[in-house]
């Protein structure tokens, strides 16, 4: 069996007591750095020694498989340096093999910088979504941050902290300076810090420098309100473009939210 186990974040407190119990029966433990591993291991005062085998980005591909067949015949534990394997870190690809394998998978949940910081940030939680790491080359950056304009979940990125104040302007070019946002850093540790305001603001604080393990938190695009004199205007331009009324009436409902019927009704009073 796969035992992906979530470890500390930054506060040992927060290791489990199912952590605990599993390093101390780990006779293997995949790991993304074996040293951190090692030490964490010393940290929490385990007395086993198991087996530490390194799982990163640059060797998962090919270790994978026989990781996968190892975990048919005993116990595979899987960590991170911190948070859960596999979210930003090693470990999907091992999955998806012990997935497509028939080997089982189990997880020892635990602290997560995702939502310890979505928590913290004083924005919407009912709904949201992950988005790891954005590209670092501008464009690439430009156009992922303009295509989640539009995107109406809370938004959950991290960011390395020297680039902090240009992710952020970059952030506020393509969804508006008065955004609201947090920047969380240093998250469970001593010097944790959340930074909350627009991102013109937060850009603005970033520029005095940043240190520490950080995530971002911004908040969803407004969606936006149409009168019906705005769905007339609409329908107007559709049917002097050649489209039908009753099909321009159904298309510019569906996209502004306003009732089919009203539109139709109000356009035929126009025309009459």
């Amino acid at each position: 069996m796969i035992i992906l186990a979530a470890t500390p974040i930054g506060n040992l407190g927060d290791a489990s007591a199912r952590l605990r119990e599993v390093f101390e029966g780990a006779t293997v433990i995949a790991c993304e750095d074996t040293r951190h591993t090692a030490n964490l291991l010393r940290l929490l005062e385990i007395e086993n020694r198991p087996e530490l085998l390194a799982l990163h980005d640059h060797n998962e591909r090919e270790r994978a498989a026989g990781l996968v067949e190892r975990a048919r015949h005993e116990d595979l534990v899987v960590v991170s340096d911190a948070g859960m394997p596999t979210v930003s870190d090693p470990g999907y690809r091992l999955v998806q093999e012990a997935v497509q394998q028939g080997v089982d998978v189990t997880v020892i949940p635990g602290p997560s910088a995702v939502t310890t910081a979505l928590a913290l940030s004083g924005l919407p939680t009912d709904r949201f979504s992950f988005e790891g790491f954005a590209p670092r080359k501008h464009e690439e950056q430009a156009r992922t941050y303009s295509a989640l304009a539009e995107e109406r979940r809370t938004m959950v990125f991290f960011e390395a902290p020297q680039r902090v104040e240009a992710t952020l302007r970059a952030m506020a070019e393509a969804m508006g300076a008065e955004r609201r946002a947090a920047v969380c850093r240093e998250l469970t540790k001593l010097y944790e810090e959340v930074q909350r305001g627009t991102l013109t603001e937060l850009a603005d604080w970033a520029a005095e420098g940043v240190r520490g393990e950080v995530v971002i938190v911004v908040a969803g695009g407004e969606p936006a309100v149409f009168s019906l004199s705005d769905g007339l205007g609409l329908v107007r331009d559709r049917v002097a473009a050649g489209v039908r009324l009753k099909d321009a009436t159904k298309q510019v409902a569906q996209e502004t939210g306003l009732v089919a019927r009203e539109l139709y009704e109000q356009a035929l009073a126009e025309k009459g």
